[in-house]
């Protein structure tokens, strides 16, 4: 994932209800879910649901297929990974993190 991806990303989450329907929809796994769902499970109207779902649908967290008059709404795993793994790319500089104890982290040494 490039710098330009991931802040765009990044952005979309950065926002606490598109976090909880991001969450959601990872949670219902490849079967998704529809934005009927979404709204009664979050408790968010579904005007501004439509506003999230589009923004992570915008930013590449989520795809949208139609289903007849339907929409269903699934995360893209693969996206999602891509995100995560270019956070810690260059994490323990270079050491992996399985590697490198819990209480180091964040201590300098001498």
């Amino acid at each position: 994932m490039d710098e330009e991806l991931a802040v765009k990303a990044l952005a979309a989450l950065a926002q606490s209800s598109r976090l909880r329907v991001f969450r959601a929809i990872v949670g219902a796994g490849l079967e998704g879910m529809q934005p009927g769902q979404l709204s009664q499970t979050l408790d968010i109207p579904a005007n501004t649901l439509s506003f999230h779902l589009k923004e992570l649908h915008h930013a590449g967290l989520v795809s949208v297929q139609r289903e007849g008059r339907f929409l269903r709404y699934c995360a893209d795993m693969s996206a999602m990974q891509s995100l995560v793994g270019f956070l810690t790319d260059h994490c323990c500089q270079g050491v992996p993190c399985a590697e490198m104890p819990l209480a180091a982290c964040g201590q300098r040494s001498g």
